[in-house]
């Protein structure tokens, strides 16, 4: 039979346990709340450009008259031959199955991207540690015949989610323009964790090179949250106070949106060939911004999540915990006047 110490000491290291996992989680949902902030507050710079360069569609001929073929590198379609995908992770771990679910989406990826040369640039140190241990991990891009495997590692960034900015998404896109423009690669593709709400958000892999439509979303895969988990996710916002509801932003979207449907014609500084091919690659730069952003908000919420779980698991514990002390201790008071009735009959 357990020792009443013993269970007194593991139910002071599950309190002690619980008090950590109950802060984490509030610690969490202030985060997720910033998060949401930070994503929503950058939307109408997003909405703002994708219009304007919706509205240079229609007064630049981005498109040779003759050939038909694109005037912009970016716009320029080929066989996918060669490949760069960016997988955002999180840094740290303490997350649910977070990092573990894009983790699996990448590999599914590369499952069914499989003849292919793929390029691979971890944002974040859960996924770098991760593929390092499965693929070369090379200090300078290789192709054709170069090549170690075909799937190599090419880049890594870590660290940045703690004060993430837009230069660090422009830094990234620079480098991903510069590989594309060249020709090193054919199709560039960003696994993340898309975010609309703590209930709605789904794993996608987005491809963000070639540029196909302005403003439409290219996603080549998803998978959406399941009943449970929502309803899960549902509880631990609740309890912590944050919002399920996604962000009403229809009136930013609408009024950016007249820029590019009023029939208006507009006089730029430069011409208007000039004004697309200048804000084409901020446009990407946005893109892999938005992503990284929404990817913080749904590491917060998942972590918030997880912790909200673990505390629940703790309370289970102690409860049980305290039914077996209680039971032990009735057994053994019981024990001893068992003892002093037999032992006052024998006298």
């Amino acid at each position: 039979m357990p020792n009443i110490l013993d269970i007194r000491r593991r139910i002071r290291s599950v309190r002690n346990t619980r008090q950590i996992t109950k802060a984490m989680k509030m610690v969490s949902a202030a985060r997720l709340r910033r998060a949401q902030e930070r994503a929503l507050a950058a939307r109408p710079y997003a909405r703002m450009l994708t219009n304007v360069l919706q509205s240079l569609v229609t007064r630049a001929e981005i498109y040779d008259p003759e050939t038909g073929e694109p005037r912009h590198p970016l716009l320029a379609r080929r066989e996918e031959n060669n490949i760069l995908m960016l997988v955002v992770t999180g840094d740290r771990g303490l997350a649910g199955a977070f990092n573990t679910n894009i983790l699996k989406t990448t590999m599914n990826f590369l499952a069914n991207k499989s003849g292919k040369n793929v390029d691979l640039e971890t944002i974040g140190r859960k996924g770098r540690d991760f593929l390092r241990r499965r693929y070369p991990y090379l200090t300078e891009p290789s192709a054709g015949d170069g090549r170690v495997g075909p799937v190599e590692i090419v880049g890594e960034k870590v660290g940045i989610f703690g004060k993430l900015s837009h230069e660090d998404a422009q830094e990234i896109a620079e480098r991903v323009i510069e590989r594309y423009t060249k020709g090193e690669i054919d199709a560039v593709y960003i696994a993340f964790n898309e975010f609309k709400s703590v209930i709605a958000q789904r794993l996608v892999v987005e491809q963000v090179l070639p540029i196909k439509e302005i403003g439409r979303e290219e996603i080549l895969q998803a998978e959406a949250m399941t009943e449970e988990q929502r309803k899960r996710a549902g509880e631990a916002a609740r309890a912590a106070g944050v919002s399920t509801a996604e962000a009403e932003t229809h009136e930013i979207d609408r009024r950016a949106a007249e820029f590019a449907t009023l029939q208006v014609d507009y006089i730029y500084e430069q011409p208007a060939a000039e004004l697309f091919n200048g804000l084409l690659p901020k446009y990407v730069g946005i893109q892999i911004f938005r992503a990284l952003l929404e990817s913080v908000a749904a590491e917060h919420a998942a972590r918030m999540t997880a912790m909200d779980s673990a505390t629940n698991n703790a309370s289970d514990m102690i409860d049980s915990l305290t039914l077996m002390m209680n039971r032990v201790r009735q057994a053994r008071i019981t024990k001893e006047i068992i003892e002093v009735v037999s032992g006052a009959a024998a006298q």
